[in-house]
């Protein structure tokens, strides 16, 4: 038996017949640690109800978890067990607001174990976490990020000439993690050798995949594959950074104030990293958020344009206005990004159908009472984007593509969250969503396209994830037929 074999069957062993030994075994009940709790059940000792949470998930139903604990405990809060923790889920726009609104007054931020893992690093507590933002250059803001337009601009058009002009078909979720990593490579350290950046984008591949993956660090498992790319990674980019420093020492402020700029001078000026190991550690973790989320959504996008082509044809009559109204080898401009008004309509209801993340994680720093139930200090939080982007009574036809939903200003606070809320708020969120645009922009311009797998399943885990990568025929438009809106 091979090895490959072995580990298959030591997965299915641990999955399927442990928990069912444990189930055996007579556990002492601790009623008392459950008075007052919120209901719900859970689940199996030691793995809970992980094991149905990443079944959903695989099979394209993340939000079925949370909708079947909502109708059968309660639309506000319920408990469960996940990822080997005691975890509450606050759910609607009450439970989005009161736990954007205590950051750090009754919660802090948690990451499964997983992640500590990949990272060797704890998650930031409130001091960190505003060390962290601040260190993030003016560059991640809305005024900074409109003389990027034109780079974002000119790395669209350069990779759809080199990766999609000359094809018929493309994969587009392995194509767009491309474009976004190139991009991020280039305006957060300046990187623009495509040898290079393909060089350890390889390795970027590994990392998101070891996040909620079983938590056992062994040869050949996501996350033992998550933590040996973070080290190889470290190895790359630790001369970068020796390098960059030399620079700002002997040339000043005439180097690239980039993210990496930003952060060396933080290091060196205030403290704010404790070596050149913990920059290169936080660089990958930005660049992993850099990349992960925005090509998924782009992806997400692309396929809801080729199952609705009333919509695409919508988008494609709005960005060829603005083309038309270019003159030659004119790049976009921010006037440019306020036109694609209905364009991002279609990106926000991709993104509440296929939401780039799902929910993070809180800690809850003391006991406190929530909808009547009380929350014990040290329980795991969970809020889930699914609790209000699936509820009818906020988004009436929930499983609908419909962007008009955003065209008029009456969303209920709180129930759109792609990007989370409170002071843990994406950070990225304005560099996403130009990065989005500008890609919609060029490839809309370029072609139309069609589905090669009608019912190819979305996996639903760290990001929303085609099971077939969601191939696409193209069809430059010197060749399409427009359909009439």
């Amino acid at each position: 038996m091979d090895y490959s074999l072995c580990y298959l069957f030591g997965t299915v062993f641990i999955s399927l017949f442990v928990p069912f030994m444990l189930y055996l075994i007579p556990w002492k009940k601790h009623t008392s640690t459950y008075e007052g709790v919120p209901r719900g059940k859970m689940g199996w000792p030691i793995v809970g109800e992980t094991l149905e949470f990443v079944s959903l998930g695989k099979q394209g139903k993340p939000d079925k978890f949370m909708q079947d604990r909502m109708q059968k405990y309660s639309n506000q809060v319920f408990r469960t067990s996940l990822l080997m923790e005691k975890m509450v889920v606050l759910c609607g726009p009450s439970g989005n607001k009161f736990l954007f609104s205590n950051e750090d007054k009754l919660v802090t931020g948690w990451w499964p174990s997983t992640v500590t893992k990949i990272f060797k690093s704890a998650p930031a507590g409130k001091k960190e976490t505003k060390q962290l933002r601040g260190a993030l250059p003016e560059f991640l803001k809305m005024e900074p990020l409109k003389k990027y337009i034109p780079i974002m601009d000119s790395v669209a058009k350069q990779h759809l000439k080199e990766n999609w002009c000359n094809k018929r078909e493309v994969i587009v979720f392995e194509e767009t993690k491309n474009f976004t990593f190139e991009l991020a490579c280039r305006l957060f350290l300046s990187i623009q050798d495509p040898e290079f950046v393909a060089t350890i984008a390889k390795h970027f591949n590994f990392i998101s995949g070891g996040f909620l993956a079983v938590p056992i660090d062994l040869p050949g498992t996501n996350l033992n594959k998550a933590i040996k790319a973070v080290e190889t990674l470290q190895t790359f980019i630790l001369p970068i950074i020796k390098k960059r420093r030399m620079k700002l020492m002997n040339k000043g402020e005439s180097v690239i104030r980039d993210i990496l700029s930003h952060m060396i001078i933080m290091a060196d000026g205030a403290g704010m990293f404790a070596n050149d190991l913990d920059i290169a550690t936080k660089l990958i973790g930005l660049l992993v958020g850099g990349h992960d989320s925005s090509s998924s959504t782009i992806t997400s996008v692309i396929k809801f344009l080729a199952e609705y082509p009333h919509v695409y044809d919508q988008v494609f009559k709005e960005q060829r206005e603005i083309a038309n109204s270019k003159g030659e080898g004119e790049p976009l401009n921010w006037e440019d990004i306020q036109k694609m008004k209905y364009s991002w309509n279609v990106i926000c209801e991709a993104m509440r159908l296929r939401p780039p993340v799902a929910g993070t994680f809180r800690e809850a720093i003391t006991d406190f009472c929530y909808a009547g139930f009380r929350i014990p200090k040290g329980w795991k939080i969970h809020w889930n984007v699914y609790t209000t982007h699936k509820d009818p009574k906020y988004f009436p036809d929930p499983d609908k593509f419909d962007p008009s939903r955003f065209e008029k200003d009456g969303l209920r606070p709180f129930t759109f969250v792609p990007f989370g809320g409170g002071p843990r708020m994406c950070p990225g969120r304005e560099y996403a969503r130009l990065v989005i645009l500008v890609f919609l922009h060029n490839v809309v311009n370029k072609f139309s396209w069609e589905k090669l797998v009608p019912n190819e399943t979305t996996i639903s885990l760290a990001i929303p994830t085609p099971s077939e990568g969601f191939p696409i025929g193209l069809k430059p438009h010197e060749n399409a037929m427009v359909h009439e809106v």
